[in-house]
């Protein structure tokens, strides 16, 4: 289980450092969303093959459709956050794609008949007071900027991304992460074909922050995240799961010098804190017959 855990938690560090490896790509975000893809889904199509299983994704129509329209919305979330990354910064950025999984969690009685309770409606008011103070000021002077936006559509896509891969239950593990990965992609290259043609080329001094964002943050960090989570406990992946948008404000705090204000502060806590409280908090009694099983 060490072993497990290891994977699991080295992911989520992995994806809280995608916005300090793009930092450092100078292109465009949908380019670098595009070379992130193809390079993982190379990584991911070796890994399967290397596994020696076969692809079955096509056994289940519905499924398929289902862990099809999941990778589009993967690839259109990438997309907003990267963007976003570049318009208002990794913290900020991050804080507002994090609302995607608030959002599952409030639309999940209506899509898995799921119970809603007092908890997560409070978590989810927590989370609107938090972005609220995050961005005080443009609420105050009612704008929002372009950059806020992107970092809530990818929070929308994110929300699509999970409740549609969630609904595509024959299709798990590896097999899972390397069809969405490659569905990604081809939605960002035709997305990037449609703005400026199919011909890219790389940057000097970019080639080397694009393979790391490729192989290690997208290709490894997807292998350990689907080959771990599946053997954790529930509570384990909840609850270690905010390691990820707590790793990416600290890492943009020490490498890209982006500190937030004490009412910033204060909103990322009522967001994590939020999140956490609406999806882990159980009232006693189930938790008690739960000890009993």
């Amino acid at each position: 289980m060490k072993d497990v855990y290891f994977k699991y938690v080295t992911a989520l560090l992995l994806f809280g450092s995608n916005g300090i490896v793009a930092s450092f790509v100078l292109q465009n975000s949908y380019e670098i969303v595009y070379f992130r893809t193809l390079i993982g889904s190379l990584f991911l199509i070796v890994l399967f093959a290397l596994s020696k299983r076969k692809f079955g994704f096509w056994k289940n129509k519905i499924h398929m459709l289902y862990l099809m329209i999941s990778g589009v919305a993967m690839g259109g979330s990438w997309i907003f956050l990267f963007e976003a990354y570049t318009q208002i910064g990794v913290s900020v950025a991050t804080l507002a794609y994090y609302c995607g999984p608030v959002i599952v969690m409030i639309l999940s009685p209506f899509f898995f008949k799921e119970k809603m309770t007092s908890a997560k409606l409070l978590g989810f008011l927590s989370v609107i007071i938090g972005m609220i103070c995050v961005n005080g000021q443009a609420f105050l002077q009612g704008q929002l900027s372009s950059g806020l936006i992107f970092g809530l559509l990818a929070a929308v896509m994110y929300t699509l991304m999970v409740i549609f891969n969630k609904k595509a239950t024959s299709i798990t593990g590896l097999e899972n992460a390397t069809c969405q990965l490659i569905i990604s992609f081809l939605t960002v290259a035709i997305f990037m074909g449609l703005k400026q043609g199919f011909s890219v080329e790389i940057a000097d001094g970019n080639l080397l922050p694009i393979l790391i964002l490729g192989v290690i943050n997208t290709g490894i960090g997807c292998y350990f995240y689907f080959s771990s989570i599946g053997r954790l406990p529930v509570q384990s992946v909840s609850i270690l799961g905010y390691l990820e948008p707590l790793s990416a404000l600290i890492f943009s705090g020490a490498f890209l010098g982006e500190m937030l204000s004490p009412v910033q502060i204060l909103g990322a806590a009522l967001i994590l804190g939020g999140a956490a409280y609406g999806e882990l908090f159980q009232p006693k009694v189930v938790f008690l017959n739960k000890l009993k099983k």
